[in-house]
């Protein structure tokens, strides 16, 4: 996926996470109208719209047992749009279902082409510890290096980006809106992507594989996806998982068909060799990383 870097020549580039064409300037983006939502948990919807309640587990199989204020809890419980339901980008088309989603994750994404692969799982890292009121463990690394932690935006700092310098400035009145967060992660969201969050996150074995980890390969372009659900055999102790992902251009997060099962579906088994594929791209087990 294609992000913001460095280049040669000393300008930091803004170009799309998952490959393509470059993104627009930031501050001509800007300019464009932007949903702006509240938080995750002021929403209200029904649980059997939840992925917990839509997808069962197959024959023989428990859900993994996870604490009920963890990232794991919040992940499993995403809200889902009603079935059948297609992914809408950030312009309000639609992308085609063609064997690559079951579901979608309704959470708005704005009107902006930046919610893409590594930025909806920064949003998802973001969001909950938003909820959970833990401010101080969002922030999240430019591609450059640059670390854009949430404290001091929220304090009224802001980011200036000039060339390949990148810097705190004097911005404006301290904000706990969710209003100005969201504009925060759209600010991590132009200057971040694979690349910056693979260097982030440890890699992991794939038998410790948890619900909240990620498949990320890094680079130019890149992808990354995240395990939303964990399932565990109870005699075999073999695991199964269910993954999302966003996409470019920007799109709403979805659950990733499993076109490789058919019965398994949408679930996918972690007894792999080397290789994990999903309908958009294709990891190697190394690619596993946790934050």
């Amino acid at each position: 996926m294609y992000k913001n870097v460095v280049s040669v020549v000393f300008l930091l580039l803004i170009v799309q996470a998952c490959g393509g064409p470059t993104r627009k300037d930031n501050e001509t983006a800007a300019k464009n109208k932007e949903i702006i939502h509240p938080a995750v948990d002021q929403l209200s919807y029904p649980m059997e719209n939840t992925i917990e309640k839509r997808f069962s587990t197959p024959d023989g199989y428990r859900r993994s047992e996870v604490d009920s204020g963890s990232f794991q809890h919040y992940l499993r419980q995403l809200p889902l749009k009603k079935v059948n339901s297609k992914v809408t980008y950030f312009d309000g088309s639609f992308k085609p279902n063609s064997n690559v989603y079951e579901a979608v994750i309704d959470l708005p994404i704005g009107k902006r082409d930046l919610h893409q692969c590594a930025d909806a799982i920064i949003r998802l890292r973001a969001e909950y510890f938003f909820k959970e009121k833990k401010y101080d463990s969002i922030g999240f690394n430019f591609t450059n290096g640059f670390r854009a932690d949430y404290i001091p935006w929220r304090n009224g700092k802001r980011i200036k980006v000039s060339g390949n310098q990148v810097r705190w400035t004097n911005g404006t009145t301290p904000s706990t809106s969710y209003i100005d967060f969201w504009k925060y992660l759209e600010m991590v969201f132009s200057y971040a992507g694979t690349a910056s969050l693979e260097k982030e996150m440890k890699p992991i074995s794939l038998d410790a594989i948890d619900i909240g980890d990620t498949f990320i390969k890094g680079g130019f372009p890149g992808h990354a996806i995240i395990v939303v659900d964990m399932a565990i055999h109870q005699e075999s102790g073999k695991k199964i998982v269910l993954l999302a992902q966003s996409y470019m251009p920007a799109q709403e997060l979805q659950l990733l068909k499993n076109p490789n099962d058919s019965v398994m579906n949408p679930w996918y088994s972690m007894e792999l060799t080397d290789t994990l594929y999903t309908p958009e791209w294709t990891f190697e087990i190394h690619h596993l990383k946790r934050f």
